[in-house]
């Protein structure tokens, strides 16, 4: 299928003639028996702000407003005695909690996820602050998912807002199908969606990105050099922070720069097998076929506590955090007909180091009360001189839930004593 990247591949990504080594590899694709392969249509569907989309269906007075999701439950709107609605400020929090998401007005101001609610409490003061409610934003991903999935058989699942689909089988009909689908995600949740409709997932993953909110972007295999080529090569999945840096220090900003770049150069950064992948990825190369199923390994929960806590004053609160962390765990399974072997424990410490604790049962299990039990076994073997920052919970070594047992209920207390 790399005729496709043909037209691509001659235009030069600085607007002059293609080089000897352009030429040379059009020449090869071009005699591929592969050239005579039907055309891939290859959808990302990427649902819009989809954490504060859900937020503003419970809340649509806010609708257009600077809206942030993130913090704890401090953040509940309080119902005022004449029925309306007061919400909590950015500029009024006190915390380290980080942005989750925030509304398309929020982001005009320079807030985005990951960013530190103090922070972004300097950049919009005003805005709204919501705490995050993960029960909803599930609900309605199932939702959008199940309505994709009645039209469209062939989806992989890449994220609890995003979602690949293969619509090669719909020929020059995909780009109309791909309607279909936006319209059908929003009878089914009354949210909007932005899809990406291009010949491989790396390229309908830049796609979906470019005509955000609501925006339905199709690209061609030869509107490679003029749509993806400008754009900087941190849009292309896989090249991180470092790698910007370092390519950045090369004189290497855009994707079409990196498609023109020297491999030796690359590679004397790189490597060999990430210089390899970095080119055939600026060319828009990607064979990586929609897989319907992928293998989980693990299923884990963890949480981050608004203040350090300390685990002989505060065993009450951990004991609770850790319980509830069980249960999700054991619910995580059950959804997905799972059972595990191997549980662990994640700490976080106040001044961020970390320790992992894991042990491995005689018999797989789903069960609450006996990941319970094994976490505090887990528990045992940490040396509790700091406060702690974050609790996680893991099970892995997972297999068919008709291999596990039920154990007895743990304890009441699961932060042992010092």
């Amino acid at each position: 299928m790399h005729d496709q990247y043909l037209a691509a591949t001659i235009a030069s990504p600085r607007g002059g003639k293609p080089n000897r080594r352009e030429v040379s590899l059009t020449a090869s694709v071009s005699s591929s028996p592969e050239s005579l392969a039907p055309r891939r249509w290859i959808a990302h569907l990427d649902m819009d702000a989809f954490f504060a989309s859900v937020e503003l269906l419970k809340y649509p007075e806010l609708r257009g407003e600077a809206v942030v999701i993130g913090g704890g439950r401090l953040q509940q709107p309080v119902l005022q005695p004449d029925g309306t609605r007061q919400f909590a400020r950015m500029r009024d929090y006190v915390g380290r909690g980080v942005v989750t998401t925030s509304t398309y007005a929020a982001r005009a101001f320079g807030v985005f996820s990951a960013m530190g609610i103090m922070k972004a409490a300097r950049l919009a003061p005003d805005s709204i602050l919501l705490p995050a409610d993960f029960e909803a934003y599930r609900e309605y991903s199932t939702r959008f998912k199940q309505a994709v999935a009645n039209l469209a058989p062939v989806i992989q699942n890449v994220g609890i807002d995003e979602i690949y689909i293969d619509l090669s089988e719909h020929g020059d009909g995909a780009p109309a199908f791909a309607a279909r689908l936006k319209a059908a995600v929003f009878d089914a949740t009354g949210l909007s969606c932005s899809i990406g409709l291009a010949p491989n997932k790396l390229l309908a993953k830049i796609c979906s990105d470019l005509e955000k909110p609501d925006g339905l972007t199709i690209l061609h295999p030869e509107d490679i050099a003029t749509r993806v080529w400008p754009l900087p090569a941190k849009k292309i999945n896989g090249i991180g922070p470092k790698a910007t840096a370092k390519l950045a220090a090369m004189g290497i900003v855009t994707i079409g720069e990196l498609a023109q770049a020297d491999l030796g150069m690359l590679r004397t950064q790189f490597g060999d097998l990430y210089t390899g992948w970095l080119h055939q990825a600026a060319l828009g190369i990607d064979d990586r076929p929609v897989q319907t199923s992928r293998e989980t390994k693990s299923v884990s929960r963890e949480t981050t506590f608004e203040r350090d806590l300390q685990v002989v004053r505060d065993r009450a609160v951990l004991s609770e955090k850790l319980e509830s962390l069980c249960t999700r765990v054991a619910g995580d399974l059950d959804k997905h007909a799972l059972a595990g072997r191997t549980v662990g424990i994640k700490l976080r410490f106040e001044d961020f180091s970390t320790v992992t604790r894991d042990i491995t049962l005689p018999s797989a299990t789903a069960d609450a009360a006996a990941i319970l039990r094994a976490t505090r076994d887990c528990l045992r073997r940490v040396p509790f001189e700091k406060k702690i920052r974050l609790l996680g919970v893991r099970i892995s070594t997972l297999c068919d839930p008709s291999q596990s047992t039920r154990q007895a209920p743990a304890q009441a207390e699961l932060f042992p004593a010092l």
